[in-house]
């Protein structure tokens, strides 16, 4: 008697990944992230691939791994790829001072995120 298998996370016309402790703040990475809901893959690497935004070069390498996944692990057809959703979620805070005027101490927050994105095959309207 072997162990039940586990039931996959996502559809069987998805495919997804995560990239966890990216250096920058939850908020800066959702405004990259929504720049890529639910536009066609290719079209999504394009965006990222000409953004001004410095972690867009992470999230550029979270999509491709998510098509890679998609292509190889679950024999999905890349051309036919959207991104479904991605996702934006906190990770820990690294806390830093600066001294200040009268003996005080300033607070410096230095947070982490973490991004997930999904992908889900569309068949094209003819």
């Amino acid at each position: 008697m072997g162990k039940a298998k586990n039931p996959r996370r996502v559809a069987d016309n998805e495919a997804m990944a995560k990239v966890r402790m990216l250096r920058v703040s939850p908020q800066k990475l959702n405004l990259v992230a929504a720049m890529i809901r639910g536009k066609k893959v290719d079209r999504a690497l394009a965006d990222l691939t000409f953004s001004k935004k410095r972690i867009a070069q992470d999230v550029k390498k979270c999509l491709q791994s998510a098509i890679a996944n998609a292509e190889n692990n679950h024999g999905l057809d890349v051309d036919e790829l959207v991104v479904a959703e991605a996702w934006v979620g906190k990770n820990l805070v690294m806390k830093r001072g600066r001294p200040r005027a009268r003996g005080r101490f300033g607070r410096i927050m230095k947070p982490f995120s973490e991004l997930t994105i999904k992908v889900r095959q569309v068949e094209e309207q003819a």
